[in-house]
């Protein structure tokens, strides 16, 4: 009978952990989410993105152990699957407008130096 009630009182205080990492953690995702859209440079928004990513895998893992589901493992490695592909595409998107921007420069100084452009 004791062994049962110290369980019980050890998963209480577990479950209280748990919430209160899973309040902190909502916390965190909302001011990652704030960065990623005030953000003042594309490559602050990218980490903002890759660690709100981070941060919902970590939610899905303590949730899993909140609610004692197992399945909710396998969602979280599929997640940080997507959540990897999604920074990769978004910092390939940054790397080909950043080429961009840097051609038109390059080609409007140049422009200018042979005077092709009066």
């Amino acid at each position: 009978m004791e062994l049962q009630e110290k369980l019980t009182a050890l998963q209480t205080a577990y479950n209280g952990i748990y919430w209160f990492v899973l309040f902190i953690l909502a916390l965190m995702l909302f001011a990652c989410l704030i960065r990623a859209v005030k953000g003042p440079r594309i490559a602050d928004r990218i980490v903002a993105v890759n660690m709100m990513g981070t941060m919902v895998m970590v939610i899905i893992a303590v949730m899993s152990l909140l609610l004692d589901e197992s399945y909710l493992v396998d969602i979280c490695l599929i997640y940080a699957m997507v959540s990897f592909l999604a920074v990769v595409v978004l910092a390939k998107v940054y790397m080909g407008i950043y080429e961009e921007k840097r051609h038109e420069i390059h080609d409007r100084d140049d422009v200018k130096e042979t005077g092709d452009g009066k």
